[in-house]
């Protein structure tokens, strides 16, 4: 790789940082505006609408449609492992994270990754699964939504600043609209300056497929927890976390399956499904708690890195 290709590649990936990091102030403001206005908690409308990544289902279904299973379900499973270790862990140990999640919603966030090993139970993931999987993304959306209605997600003068100054509909899904498709825009930029410094790098294709591409894709979901918890709407970046677990694991697989069937590489079954399995029942735990400090953040990125490790030794 030519010292011009690294620094536009540098460039690329600084650009989309930057411009994830104020799209993510505006949806911010939109989705708390939303919730506002609808009288439901901003952990609900960021579970339903953060998590939703157009970029992450792209590619899944690309990659499906191609015959790269390890990408296809990279997106799934390294996605998620991504969220649920780096994401989560980096953005607490920048920002530590207070939040009381109802009982309920923290037995579904557990439940999602297990319940995503269904495709996997086959040599080629079987569409049933695939339609399965879809109908257990409905039902846990609409669970999250009932049982969020009348739970207390912070300290009650935390949310009275959140409420003191609501802003008209209209504008709250402006500024929604604004922040996902910036996000998206900013995310496409990160995703592209990560891709040009590893192409051209020699690595496998689980590696590849399973750590680096889902890193790429989903870098701003560091930027998407911190910014919240920095403003105090440490809902917002928890119902972010529990939602696009629910729209990777259940959502995209549920897709992938239905849509595009691909082979089961050997270590997705023996490797990353169990790893993520894992490390989200390790950060229900934590979460359970009510809080994920530093150092509580530090570990879940520890596991992050071991992930890759393992992944590129046994690739």
């Amino acid at each position: 790789m030519s010292a011009s290709s690294i620094l536009v590649a540098l460039l690329l990936f600084a650009a989309g940082v930057a411009v994830v990091v104020w799209s993510t102030e505006r949806l911010l403001h939109g989705l708390v505006g939303i919730a506002v206005v609808a009288s439901v908690a901003p952990f609900v409308v960021s579970a339903v609408l953060s998590g939703m990544e157009a970029e992450n289902v792209a590619v899944g279904l690309a990659a499906g449609s191609r015959g790269a299973a390890d990408v296809a379900l990279g997106t799934v499973f390294g996605g998620s492992i991504f969220l649920v270790c780096v994401a989560l862990g980096l953005g607490a140990m920048i920002a530590p994270l207070r939040v009381r999640l109802p009982r309920g919603v923290l037995v579904l966030f557990a439940a999602a990754p297990v319940v995503a090993g269904l495709p996997l139970l086959g040599d080629t993931t079987p569409r049933w699964t695939g339609a399965l999987l879809l109908l257990a993304f409905v039902v846990g959306l609409a669970y999250v939504v009932r049982v969020s209605r009348h739970h207390v997600f912070m300290e009650s003068d935390e949310v009275e600043e959140a409420t003191e100054r609501p802003r008209p509909l209209w504008a709250s899904v402006a500024f929604t609209a604004l922040g996902i498709g910036a996000i998206t825009a900013g995310g496409e930029l990160v995703a592209s300056g990560a891709t040009r410094l590893i192409a051209d790098a020699g690595l496998s294709a689980g590696l590849v497929g399973m750590v680096l591409t889902p890193a790429a894709i989903e870098a701003e979901e560091v930027v998407r927890q911190v910014v919240p918890a920095r403003a105090g709407r440490h809902d917002v970046s928890a119902g972010n976390v529990v939602g696009t677990l629910l729209w990777f694991a259940l959502f995209n697989l549920g897709l992938i399956a239905l849509a595009t069937p691909v082979r089961v590489p050997r270590l997705s079954r023996a490797l990353d499904y169990p790893f993520l399995v894992g490390a989200t029942w390790l950060a229900t735990a934590l979460l359970a708690r009510g809080r994920i400090g530093r150092t509580a953040g530090a570990m879940l990125v520890a596991l992050a890195v071991a992930y890759a490790l393992l992944r590129g030794l046994l690739s």
